[in-house]
């Protein structure tokens, strides 16, 4: 479990960083900071979703940020999201994430700089705005799907659509776009200083961005799959136009060779010498009347 002091890179206030601790070491951390042990036991939930708490004199936060680009297959929020857990107040910060982070040690050297870290909410700002910048990448990756199945169904119509595509591409969006409405309410929580104002404000625009695209995502993905089901209805309705048409055609001819082709002896017409054109005549006059009743009700 690596824990590492960034105090020194701050003013006026402790920043401890800890990476994918176990229980015990977690419980022995919060033992140390006088840390919530119910805030504790959220920390060590894998899939916990994204919240903001008032404890005492200290606040406590838990956001998600997106890993990679996940694989098509994965749906659920642990498989696609990692979480960050926060307790900060004005003298103490401490940070606890499974998975290593590039912005934190970005953030560290910034404050090293002088650059940010001015206070702990300061700080808390510049790390929501690095966790809703992870969905950036994969709102685009959706949108360019998207774009793909948008081509497939109106372009190139005749190259089939994986229904399973689709929906995986809208169950991903979906959970994004929860993630973001809880995230939503732990950025509203935070209490702006004249140092972070702009940081903040930068951080919420940020926030309206992402849920707008996810949530433009969801639309469209739903919309096309109610689209595409209308259009492999039509064509079935086609399908099904076509051999209505055939049967309609075919029905008087087959009654008329039916009747005459009845194995019974005293038929008149078995033996009158025109019998057999005038039965293709019946056949071919029954055709076109069937053919111009149809081009006046506009079936064909």
């Amino acid at each position: 479990m690596p824990v590492t002091d960034f105090s020194a890179n701050t003013v006026g206030f402790t920043w401890i960083d800890i990476e994918a601790p176990t229980k015990d070491e977690l419980y022995a951390i919060a033992e140390k900071y006088g840390l919530h042990p119910y805030a504790v036991r959220d920390c060590l939930e894998p899939d916990h979703l994204p919240k903001h708490e008032e404890l005492g004199g200290t606040d406590f936060i838990i956001t998600r940020m997106l890993t990679a680009l996940p694989h098509e297959k994965m749906q659920s929020v642990q498989e696609i999201s990692t979480k960050v857990a926060i307790f900060y107040n004005d003298k103490l910060l401490i940070t606890i994430h499974r998975l290593p982070h590039l912005f934190i040690n970005e953030l560290k050297e910034k404050c090293a700089a002088g650059k940010q870290c001015h206070s702990t909410r300061e700080l808390v700002t510049r790390i929501l705005w690095n966790v809703l910048h992870s969905f950036d990448k994969q709102a685009i990756h959706l949108s360019n799907e998207v774009d793909k199945f948008e081509n497939k169904i109106f372009v190139h119509s005749d190259t089939p659509v994986a229904l399973e595509d689709l929906y995986y591409v809208r169950s991903r969006a979906s959970i994004c776009k929860k993630l973001l409405v809880f995230t939503g309410e732990v950025i509203n929580s935070i209490r702006n200083t004249d140092n972070d104002t702009v940081a903040l404000q930068d951080t919420r625009d940020l926030h309206t961005k992402m849920i707008t695209l996810y949530g433009q995502v969801y639309e469209d993905v739903t919309n096309l799959l109610n689209i595409y089901l209308s259009l492999s209805a039509q064509k079935t309705n086609d399908v099904m136009k076509v051999l209505t048409i055939f049967s309609v055609f075919f029905m008087p001819l087959t009654f008329i060779a039916g009747i005459y082709g009845m194995n019974f002896k005293y038929m008149p017409e078995l033996e009158a010498k025109i019998g057999y054109p005038v039965a293709l005549g019946s056949m071919l006059t029954i055709s076109v009347i069937i053919y111009f009743w149809f081009k006046r009700k506009r079936w064909l």
